[in-house]
Protein backbone atom coordinates (compact mmCIF):
# COMPACT_ATOMS: atom_id res chain seq x y z
CA UNK A 1 0.00 0.00 0.00
CA UNK A 2 1.40 3.42 -0.98
CA UNK A 3 2.07 6.18 1.61
CA UNK A 4 -0.81 8.32 0.35
CA UNK A 5 -3.35 5.55 0.88
CA UNK A 6 -1.86 4.63 4.28
CA UNK A 7 -2.10 8.22 5.55
CA UNK A 8 -5.62 8.71 4.18
CA UNK A 9 -6.88 5.39 5.56
CA UNK A 10 -5.38 6.18 8.97
CA UNK A 11 -7.08 9.57 8.89
CA UNK A 12 -10.41 7.91 8.06
CA UNK A 13 -10.04 5.59 11.04
CA UNK A 14 -9.26 8.52 13.34
CA UNK A 15 -12.36 10.35 12.07
CA UNK A 16 -14.52 7.25 12.71
CA UNK A 17 -13.26 7.13 16.32
CA UNK A 18 -13.97 10.86 16.69
CA UNK A 19 -17.45 10.33 15.25
CA UNK A 20 -18.18 7.56 17.78
CA UNK A 21 -17.04 9.84 20.61
CA UNK A 22 -19.16 12.69 19.29
CA UNK A 23 -22.19 10.40 18.98
CA UNK A 24 -21.80 9.37 22.64
CA UNK A 25 -21.60 13.03 23.66
CA UNK A 26 -24.79 13.85 21.77
CA UNK A 27 -26.56 10.80 23.21
CA UNK A 28 -25.88 12.16 26.70
CA UNK A 29 -26.63 15.80 25.99
CA UNK A 30 -29.67 15.56 28.29
CA UNK A 31 -27.93 13.45 30.98
CA UNK A 32 -27.47 15.39 34.21
CA UNK A 33 -23.86 15.80 35.28
CA UNK A 34 -22.42 14.29 32.08
CA UNK A 35 -19.00 15.56 31.00
CA UNK A 36 -18.19 15.47 27.33
CA UNK A 37 -15.16 13.72 25.85
CA UNK A 38 -12.73 15.24 23.39
CA UNK A 39 -9.89 13.77 21.36
CA UNK A 40 -6.22 14.65 21.01
CA UNK A 41 -4.62 13.92 17.64
CA UNK A 42 -1.04 12.90 16.99
CA UNK A 43 1.07 11.30 14.26
CA UNK A 44 2.18 7.69 14.24
CA UNK A 45 5.72 7.33 12.95
CA UNK A 46 6.53 4.04 11.28
CA UNK A 47 10.00 2.53 11.56
CA UNK A 48 10.93 3.78 8.11
CA UNK A 49 9.96 7.30 9.17
CA UNK A 50 12.35 7.14 12.11
CA UNK A 51 15.12 5.81 9.90
CA UNK A 52 14.45 8.56 7.35
CA UNK A 53 14.61 11.20 10.06
CA UNK A 54 17.95 9.82 11.27
CA UNK A 55 19.25 9.96 7.72
CA UNK A 56 18.17 13.58 7.37
CA UNK A 57 15.39 12.79 4.92
CA UNK A 58 11.77 13.88 5.10
CA UNK A 59 9.69 11.28 6.98
CA UNK A 60 6.35 12.88 6.09
CA UNK A 61 5.34 10.11 3.73
CA UNK A 62 5.52 7.53 6.54
CA UNK A 63 3.52 9.47 9.13
CA UNK A 64 -0.09 8.53 9.87
CA UNK A 65 -2.65 10.60 11.85
CA UNK A 66 -4.13 8.85 14.90
CA UNK A 67 -6.12 9.74 18.00
CA UNK A 68 -3.46 9.65 20.67
CA UNK A 69 -5.72 10.12 23.68
CA UNK A 70 -9.20 10.96 24.84
CA UNK A 71 -9.75 13.54 27.54
CA UNK A 72 -12.76 14.70 29.50
CA UNK A 73 -13.89 18.31 29.59
CA UNK A 74 -14.80 19.04 33.23
CA UNK A 75 -16.26 22.49 32.66
CA UNK A 76 -19.39 23.04 34.71
CA UNK A 77 -22.76 22.71 33.03
CA UNK A 78 -25.76 24.97 33.54
CA UNK A 79 -27.63 24.56 36.83
CA UNK A 80 -31.31 23.92 36.17
CA UNK A 81 -34.05 24.23 38.78
CA UNK A 82 -36.19 21.10 39.27
CA UNK A 83 -38.03 21.81 42.52
CA UNK A 84 -37.16 18.34 43.84
CA UNK A 85 -35.53 18.69 47.30
CA UNK A 86 -33.43 15.58 46.67
CA UNK A 87 -31.92 17.06 43.51
CA UNK A 88 -28.59 18.65 44.40
CA UNK A 89 -26.10 20.52 42.24
CA UNK A 90 -22.53 21.53 42.98
CA UNK A 91 -21.75 25.11 42.01
CA UNK A 92 -17.99 25.25 41.71
CA UNK A 93 -15.38 22.51 41.93
CA UNK A 94 -15.90 19.10 43.48
CA UNK A 95 -17.63 15.74 43.17
CA UNK A 96 -20.19 13.82 45.19
CA UNK A 97 -18.80 10.55 46.56
CA UNK A 98 -20.93 7.40 46.28
CA UNK A 99 -20.35 3.79 47.23
CA UNK A 100 -19.76 1.94 43.98
CA UNK A 101 -19.70 -1.84 43.51
CA UNK A 102 -15.89 -1.94 43.82
CA UNK A 103 -15.06 1.13 45.83
CA UNK A 104 -15.82 4.85 45.83
CA UNK A 105 -17.11 6.54 42.68
CA UNK A 106 -17.33 10.26 41.98
CA UNK A 107 -20.09 12.11 40.19
CA UNK A 108 -21.52 15.54 39.45
CA UNK A 109 -25.01 14.11 38.99
CA UNK A 110 -26.98 14.97 42.12
CA UNK A 111 -30.29 13.35 41.12
CA UNK A 112 -30.66 11.48 44.42
CA UNK A 113 -33.50 9.55 46.04
CA UNK A 114 -34.28 7.73 49.27
CA UNK A 115 -34.07 3.96 49.32
CA UNK A 116 -36.64 1.80 51.13
CA UNK A 117 -34.36 1.98 54.16
CA UNK A 118 -34.17 5.76 53.97
CA UNK A 119 -30.61 5.88 52.62
CA UNK A 120 -29.77 8.76 50.31
CA UNK A 121 -28.66 7.12 47.05
CA UNK A 122 -28.25 7.61 43.32
CA UNK A 123 -30.68 6.37 40.69
CA UNK A 124 -28.41 3.33 40.29
CA UNK A 125 -28.72 2.45 43.98
CA UNK A 126 -25.25 3.67 45.07
CA UNK A 127 -25.35 5.16 48.57
CA UNK A 128 -24.15 8.74 48.90
CA UNK A 129 -21.28 9.06 51.33
CA UNK A 130 -21.26 11.45 54.24
CA UNK A 131 -18.16 13.37 55.29
CA UNK A 132 -16.06 11.16 57.52
CA UNK A 133 -17.62 8.00 56.08
CA UNK A 134 -20.99 6.42 56.58
CA UNK A 135 -24.33 7.07 54.92
CA UNK A 136 -27.06 9.67 55.19
CA UNK A 137 -30.40 8.30 56.35
CA UNK A 138 -33.66 10.23 56.35
CA UNK A 139 -37.35 9.60 56.84
CA UNK A 140 -39.71 9.49 53.89
CA UNK A 141 -41.85 11.98 55.81
CA UNK A 142 -40.59 15.42 56.68
CA UNK A 143 -38.88 18.11 54.68
CA UNK A 144 -35.19 17.65 53.92
CA UNK A 145 -33.00 20.73 53.87
CA UNK A 146 -29.46 20.92 52.51
CA UNK A 147 -27.23 23.87 53.29
CA UNK A 148 -24.76 25.38 50.79
CA UNK A 149 -21.99 23.59 52.73
CA UNK A 150 -23.72 20.23 52.24
CA UNK A 151 -25.23 19.80 55.71
CA UNK A 152 -28.36 17.63 55.47
CA UNK A 153 -31.08 18.31 58.05
CA UNK A 154 -34.58 17.05 58.65
CA UNK A 155 -36.94 18.17 61.38
CA UNK A 156 -34.25 20.38 62.87
CA UNK A 157 -31.86 17.43 63.25
CA UNK A 158 -28.59 17.05 61.40
CA UNK A 159 -28.36 13.85 59.37
CA UNK A 160 -24.78 14.38 58.27
CA UNK A 161 -22.77 16.38 55.79
CA UNK A 162 -22.25 15.39 52.18
CA UNK A 163 -18.71 14.38 51.32
CA UNK A 164 -17.53 16.68 48.52
CA UNK A 165 -14.03 16.06 47.20
CA UNK A 166 -11.79 17.46 44.48
CA UNK A 167 -8.70 16.27 42.63
CA UNK A 168 -5.58 18.28 41.79
CA UNK A 169 -5.54 16.57 38.38
CA UNK A 170 -9.12 15.53 37.50
CA UNK A 171 -7.98 14.61 33.99
CA UNK A 172 -6.61 11.43 35.56
CA UNK A 173 -10.12 10.24 36.42
CA UNK A 174 -11.56 7.41 34.34
CA UNK A 175 -15.21 7.23 33.37
CA UNK A 176 -17.36 4.50 34.86
CA UNK A 177 -20.71 4.34 33.08
CA UNK A 178 -22.21 7.65 31.98
CA UNK A 179 -22.17 9.69 35.18
CA UNK A 180 -19.42 8.29 37.37
CA UNK A 181 -15.64 8.51 37.58
CA UNK A 182 -13.06 6.23 39.14
CA UNK A 183 -9.71 7.32 40.56
CA UNK A 184 -6.63 5.15 40.26
CA UNK A 185 -4.12 4.65 43.03
CA UNK A 186 -2.09 7.69 41.91
CA UNK A 187 -4.98 10.10 42.55
CA UNK A 188 -5.88 11.06 46.10
CA UNK A 189 -9.10 13.00 46.70
CA UNK A 190 -9.03 16.01 48.99
CA UNK A 191 -11.89 17.92 50.63
CA UNK A 192 -13.24 20.39 48.08
CA UNK A 193 -13.20 24.12 48.73
CA UNK A 194 -14.97 27.04 47.11
CA UNK A 195 -18.14 25.13 46.24
CA UNK A 196 -21.80 25.62 47.10
CA UNK A 197 -24.56 23.01 47.16
CA UNK A 198 -27.76 24.22 45.53
CA UNK A 199 -30.84 22.26 46.53
CA UNK A 200 -33.65 21.66 44.07
CA UNK A 201 -31.32 21.99 41.07
CA UNK A 202 -29.38 19.69 38.75
CA UNK A 203 -26.26 20.36 36.74
CA UNK A 204 -26.99 19.85 33.06
CA UNK A 205 -24.58 18.14 30.70
CA UNK A 206 -21.83 20.42 29.41
CA UNK A 207 -22.38 19.14 25.86
CA UNK A 208 -23.20 21.96 23.44
CA UNK A 209 -25.48 20.56 20.76
CA UNK A 210 -24.70 23.49 18.46
CA UNK A 211 -20.95 22.96 18.73
CA UNK A 212 -21.42 19.20 18.33
CA UNK A 213 -23.48 19.72 15.17
CA UNK A 214 -20.72 21.86 13.66
CA UNK A 215 -18.07 19.29 14.59
CA UNK A 216 -20.22 16.54 13.12
CA UNK A 217 -20.38 18.33 9.78
CA UNK A 218 -16.63 18.98 9.81
CA UNK A 219 -15.80 15.36 10.62
CA UNK A 220 -18.05 14.08 7.85
CA UNK A 221 -16.49 16.47 5.34
CA UNK A 222 -13.00 15.45 6.39
CA UNK A 223 -13.96 11.79 6.06
CA UNK A 224 -15.29 12.37 2.53
CA UNK A 225 -12.07 14.13 1.49
CA UNK A 226 -9.95 11.30 2.89
CA UNK A 227 -12.17 8.76 1.20
CA UNK A 228 -11.56 10.50 -2.13
CA UNK A 229 -7.84 10.43 -1.41
CA UNK A 230 -7.99 6.66 -0.90
CA UNK A 231 -9.90 6.27 -4.15
CA UNK A 232 -7.38 8.50 -5.92
CA UNK A 233 -4.49 6.46 -4.57
CA UNK A 234 -6.12 3.26 -5.77
CA UNK A 235 -6.71 4.74 -9.20
CA UNK A 236 -3.11 5.93 -9.42
CA UNK A 237 -1.85 2.47 -8.51
CA UNK A 238 -4.12 0.86 -11.09
CA UNK A 239 -2.92 3.17 -13.84
CA UNK A 240 0.70 2.64 -12.84
CA UNK A 241 0.26 -1.13 -13.16
CA UNK A 242 -1.45 -0.74 -16.54
CA UNK A 243 1.29 1.54 -17.87
CA UNK A 244 3.96 -0.79 -16.61
CA UNK A 245 2.29 -3.70 -18.41
CA UNK A 246 2.24 -1.71 -21.66
CA UNK A 247 5.93 -0.87 -21.68
CA UNK A 248 7.10 -4.27 -20.48
CA UNK A 249 8.61 -6.43 -23.26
Amino acid sequence: MDPLTIAAASGMRARIEALEMLANNLANAATAGFKLDREAYSLYAAQEALEAAQAGLSPAASLAPVIEARWTDFRQGTLTATGNPLDLAISGPGFFVVEGPNGPLYTRNGAFRLSRDGVLETADGYAVRAAGGGQIRASAKGQIQVSPEGEVRQGGQSLGRLQIVSFPRPEGLAKFGHNYFRADARLSPAPAAGYSIEQGKLEASNVSTAESAVRLINILRQFEILQRAVSLGGEMNRRAVEELARVSP
